[in-house]
């Protein structure tokens, strides 16, 4: 380890960033409140229904190649190596505490719980809702061979009843095999809790997973920081860089990456391939639901980045992704045509 690497800290047994001092009092939440009710947006939400591609469990079964599906939002379902792995997985309606009020989906995973296959290991970077969904981690138990999260979080997946010996936990460039994968935690800048008295208990982090197929990397949420460089240069190059690009606002603008922050950090993962994530599924932000990726799309053309964006449920070749359409833009045609049709 570098003398640049540390291990995540804690202050009072709150885990903490290595860059800044994220606070989230009273006065920042009522500013946040405000600012949704007053926001004004021309489209929050689709009003076309979104692409999605229904994923063919016989043919991913023939592949041979590293290959990776965009679930929704930040849920990854990837082939590396012959095993089978899950990021982040949320399959819930709503990525909230509660099953009728919070954010909803834009639209449905493109597989169920129950049609997946084994999986060899769960990815968790941390504990929102929107990153942990229970009824998910539950329905998934019997299908997983292990569970793979910061420090302390793994004591939240055991009070929800998985057996402590399916979990691993680590700690900030702690690493972890499974057969020929290597997954290694890395910092972030972030903040985590899901109820009012619990924030900070539990660490966040990124995940570099490398085989000997490919080597990829997720960000999980977290605002720009320097530890992309150092990641970059410790655990780089990567085939493929999935970065956090949405639900960012200037309100929390150290813990959340606008665009060209994501651009910057995929440069800095020295990656090959660029495929934005947290968008496209949930309100979770101030802006409109298409405009990170239109956004991410821009700055990937002025960069000379290939930028991979499937629909949910498309198969990404890992090491040969190919070019990918703009979905997104044929919805915001309908939609702008379906307003002026009201007229």
């Amino acid at each position: 380890m570098s003398s640049q690497s540390i291990a995540s800290a804690q202050v009072e047994g709150k885990f903490v960033n290595s860059e800044i001092n994220y606070q989230t009092g009273l006065g920042a939440m009522l500013d946040m409140s405000l600012a949704y009710l007053t926001a004004k947006r021309d489209s929050p939400e689709p009003t076309t229904p979104v692409p999605l591609a229904m994923i063919d469990l016989v043919e991913l079964d023939k592949r041979k190649d590293a290959v990776i599906y965009r679930l929704g939002h930040s849920t990854m379902f990837m082939k590396i190596d012959g095993e089978y792995i899950l990021l982040d997985p949320v399959f819930s309606e709503r990525a909230s505490p509660f099953t009728f009020v919070g954010p909803k989906r834009f639209h449905q995973p493109p597989i169920s719980i129950n049609n997946l296959p084994n999986i060899s290991a769960v990815i968790i970077s941390h504990d929102h809702y929107d990153h942990l969904d229970k009824d998910a981690v539950l329905k998934l138990d019997n299908k997983v061979e292990r569970f793979i999260t910061p420090l302390k979080v793994g004591k939240t997946l055991v009070k929800w009843g998985i057996n402590p010996s399916k979990i691993t936990e680590l700690d900030w460039w702690q690493e972890t095999q499974l057969g020929s994968l290597t997954f290694t935690a890395t910092p972030g800048q972030h903040f985590s809790g899901r109820g009012l008295f619990d924030k900070d208990e539990t660490l966040w982090a990124g995940w570099a997973i490398k085989g000997n197929q490919a080597n990829v990397f997720y960000t999980g949420d977290t605002g720009y920081f320097s530890g992309f460089k150092e990641i970059g240069e410790r655990l780089g190059p990567f085939d493929l860089s999935m970065v956090e690009t949405g639900a960012y606002s200037k309100l929390w603008k150290d813990i959340h990456m606008h665009p060209s922050e994501s651009m910057q950090a995929h440069l800095d993962l020295k990656a090959k391939a660029m495929m934005p994530v947290h968008n496209g599924t949930f309100d979770l932000s101030l802006h409109d639901w298409y405009e990170p990726l239109e956004s991410i799309r821009a700055l990937a053309q002025e960069q000379g980045v290939q930028l991979v964006t499937p629909i949910f449920g498309e198969a990404v070749s890992i090491n040969a992704p190919q070019m990918t359409k703009a979905w997104w833009q044929d919805m915001v045609e309908q939609e702008t045509l379906k307003v002026a049709n009201q007229f």
